[in-house]
């Protein structure tokens, strides 16, 4: 059975990435403790695009309108499947409701107009 995936990319400023730092490891936690398989949060170090073959590319900073003052996430959640992500994601949600239930007005690190999310079937793996 093939593997799922929910993807993100995202803009953090730089000025927030220790909140965000400390709010991931909160949701690594939480998604592996309901059954996620992999939990990853990852920040762009290169991502000046490269040309390949008489193209170049479009970078993630583009892609994320990120400014200089800006970093830029990729970040995934690895499930057995869409179902089994439904699932943990269901739960997840749950916890999070009750847990912020009285933070509803809570402040990002981030601004979520500038975050791509998608869940992706796994169709090579590795």
């Amino acid at each position: 059975m093939s593997k799922y995936v929910d993807g993100f990319v995202l803009v953090v400023p730089k000025d927030k990435v220790e909140d965000y730092k400390k709010m991931a490891a909160e949701g690594k936690e939480t998604w592996m403790r309901h059954g996620a398989l992999a939990y990853y949060e990852c920040m762009g170090n290169d991502l000046e695009t490269k040309e390949m073959g008489g193209m170049k590319p479009l970078s993630f900073v583009k892609l994320a309108n990120a400014g200089e003052n800006d970093s830029v996430w990729f970040s995934f959640i690895v499930f057995k499947s869409k179902a089994h992500r439904d699932e943990v994601n269901a739960n997840v949600m749950k916890e999070m409701a009750e847990k912020y239930d009285e933070t509803k007005d809570m402040s990002m690190p981030f601004d979520v107009n500038q975050m791509a999310y998608g869940g992706f079937s796994v169709e090579v793996e590795g």
